[in-house]
């Protein structure tokens, strides 16, 4: 039984490691379950066995990835004399390092940007708007503490603040990922990051 178990973990891992080469590679539109099935060297039936459709494999890959200590960045934002901006501000910048070095992670995330929103693939975009809501009412939450400290300009509100800066990460990483990686993500990122993170600071009183 123990061998048996052992098997099919290793036939799952390698069911995922040849969706990612073919989602990667084709586009999971364009790929089918047969296209999965032999790249990884295994049956059909093998697959349907571990995953019931392309959606249910996307949703897997996606799992996979090493999440951020969200818990521990919660917990240092809570704190009484949190400064907000600047653990958002590094949390960022950390964010753009690990992407610009995981290749694992650029590709899974270039899947999900090419996947469709509809039918099949509908599940796909519900978990991602579902992760994009929490991690905008924390955001949000994070900015609100910052203005009740006194730390965020007058010219924002917290779900401006939060709003703009998911959009600006977002967008950077779409673009990067996309359409060639043809900027240095990493610096031209934390440069436009600590450009906005500036226009988040009170203005001081002109002399």
């Amino acid at each position: 039984m123990r061998r048996t178990k052992a098997a099919a973990k290793e036939t799952r891992q390698q069911i995922l490691l040849a969706a990612e080469r073919v989602f990667y590679e084709k586009g999971v539109a364009h790929a089918s379950m047969e296209d999965v099935a032999r790249a990884a060297g295994v049956t059909r039936g093998a697959i349907y066995w571990h995953f019931a459709n392309r959606a249910d494999l996307v949703l897997e890959l996606y799992s996979s990835l090493p999440l951020p200590q969200e818990e521990l960045i919660a917990r240092e934002l809570e704190a009484d004399n949190a400064d907000v901006l600047g653990v958002l501000e590094r949390v960022g910048r950390e964010w753009l390092d690990v992407l610009a070095a995981d290749e694992h992670r650029q590709r899974i995330l270039s899947i999900l940007l090419r996947c469709d929103a509809g039918g099949e693939f509908a599940a796909i975009s519900e978990r991602q708007n579902d992760i994009d809501d929490e991690h905008m009412q924390a955001l949000e939450a994070a900015f609100a503490k910052a203005q009740r400290q006194g730390k965020l300009c007058a010219s924002w509100t917290p779900r401006a603040a939060a709003a703009q800066l998911r959009w600006v990460i977002k967008g950077l990483c779409s673009e990067w990922l996309l359409f060639g990686r043809r900027f240095d993500i990493a610096g031209e990122g934390k440069e436009a990051l600590s450009r906005l993170f500036g226009s988040y600071a009170p203005r001081q009183p002109s002399a």
